[in-house]
């Protein structure tokens, strides 16, 4: 039993709030993205500062509760909130600063992507991140961060220059090239497994306009724009990527009404070159297939990054499976082109992110990012705002990813695993990695305090 002396006292230290199953905002409090995870932590400490998540950790290791600590809540299994323990919530600590002379951006833990986009994009500045900006900055940062901007700038984690971590002791350390170097290379991919990361420094990249958006083809065209398409990334400039998508199109403007919930297939691009070579750069895939919509062209940088912000509210039922790929192999895509057509909802949904460009020249051992020579991070997403739905898309999205996985590179992205695929699944996702992770997690996390999380468990003492 937890001690109510104790929960006063540590309340009333908080310069934030601590919040329980008896106030009013809890059931809002201890909602995550995914509508489909249902948890209740015993208490919910939204932290004003570092001070406060110091003393949150101690306070969770001093009375043996289990710790989830919640940046944007967009993980897939709900792995920022838990039963019965104590949730770190960080979403107050927002806040930017942008360097313009270091090309620099320091990002505090409780900042989504879009707030990151704000504040660089008034530089005419950008860093690497993923595709919704609503997504927070820790969670996807130390899965590695997979996005539009991949072949350009690399993952998110390839741009990270400093960390400033809060460890299971309890003190307060910076992670990067010269301090800690260990734990700044475990951060880099290894996911929340060694500490509560409190800020980020990233590095920016000139990146204002982009030219992009999506290129929507007829189903029946599957076959032939995913042949194109496997040819036409890998052997494509840096300044190009585009991941391909199945879709139903959404019945509201932009999208003209007889394409209203019509399944299709296509690839958002996003050229981030120089804005003049564009046009050219289009031409041949352009001159490929006349697409059945064409909403590509210039547009922001953040507009991109929110496009489908809309689409993805909070609140949805979701349930992913995920794998690396190296190849796409005419018999892979006679598998994603069954599945496409049975895509069970509107939102539901198969994303192939090029990984290859800038995020394949970093050394596999430089991260513990390890699929450095995979060309692609699938994704096949069930998503629905209808609880009644739950069987049917995750039925569909696991008999997918049975079908497809076989054709794989064996580990997957791990911001897309879901909380429940077992410690095997994680360690394919490290690789010859995993070892390493294993010895720094003993250094600096010897009783596993964290871990509600894709767990890399210490070595034996």
């Amino acid at each position: 039993m937890l001690n109510e002396n104790a929960v006063t006292v540590f309340k009333a230290n908080l310069r934030g709030r601590l919040i329980e199953p008896g106030d009013k905002d809890y059931d809002e409090a201890r909602k995550v993205y995914n509508a489909m995870i249902h948890k209740k932590p015993r208490l919910i400490a939204r932290c004003a500062d570092v001070a406060d998540v110091i003393s949150s950790v101690n306070f969770a290791r001093e009375n043996d509760l289990l710790l989830a600590i919640r940046s944007g809540g967009h993980n897939a299994g709900g792995l920022g909130i838990c039963d019965d323990g104590l949730v770190i919530d960080l979403s107050p600590i927002k806040y930017t600063r942008v360097d313009p002379t270091a090309r620099t951006v320091t990002v505090g833990c409780g900042c989504t992507w879009g707030d990151v986009d704000h504040a660089t994009h008034a530089f005419g500045m950008a860093t690497p991140s993923g595709i919704i900006s609503t997504t927070g900055v820790g969670g996807l940062t130390l899965g590695g961060g997979v996005g539009h901007l991949t072949r350009k700038c690399g993952l998110s984690i390839d741009n990270l220059v400093s960390a400033d971590v809060v460890l299971a002791n309890g003190t307060f350390v910076k992670a990067n090239a010269d301090e800690n170097s260990d734990l700044f290379w475990a951060l880099r991919g290894g996911g929340g497994n060694f500490g509560v990361v409190t800020a980020f420094t990233f590095k920016v990249h000139p990146i204002d306009m982009i030219y992009g958006g999506p290129m929507l083809y007829e189903l029946s065209e599957t076959a032939e724009v995913m042949k194109w398409y496997r040819e036409l990334i890998p052997a494509a400039p840096d300044d190009l990527s585009g991941f391909f998508a199945f879709l139903t199109v959404p019945p509201a403007p932009p999208f003209p009404e007889h394409l209203h919930m019509k399944k299709m297939c296509g690839v958002i691009w996003a050229y981030a070159g120089p804005q003049e070579k564009a046009e050219e750069t289009f031409k041949p895939i352009r001159a490929f297939k006349k697409p059945a919509l064409d909403f590509v062209g210039p547009l922001p940088q953040p507009a991109l990054q929110s496009m489908f912000d809309a689409l993805y509210p909070p609140g949805l039922q979701w349930y992913w499976r995920a794998d690396f790929v190296n190849e796409l192999s005419d018999d892979a895509i006679a598998q994603h082109i069954r599945f496409g057509e049975a895509l069970p909802t509107m939102h539901s949904t198969m994303h192939m992110y090029p990984i290859d460009g800038a995020a394949s020249r970093v050394g596999k051992t430089d991260t513990a990012w390890n699929y450095r020579d995979a060309k692609w991070a699938q994704v096949m997403v069930g998503v629905d705002p209808d609880a009644a739905n739950k069987e049917k898309i995750v039925s569909w999205t696991k008999s997918y990813y049975d079908a497809v996985h076989p054709y794989s590179a064996g580990g997957a992205y791990v911001n897309f695993l879901m909380g429940d695929e077992g410690e095997e699944r994680v360690k394919k996702t490290y690789g010859a990695n995993y070892e390493q992770l294993v010895a720094i997690k003993k250094k600096y996390d010897p009783d596993n305090f964290f871990r509600v999380n894709q767990n890399i468990k210490p070595s034996p003492k």
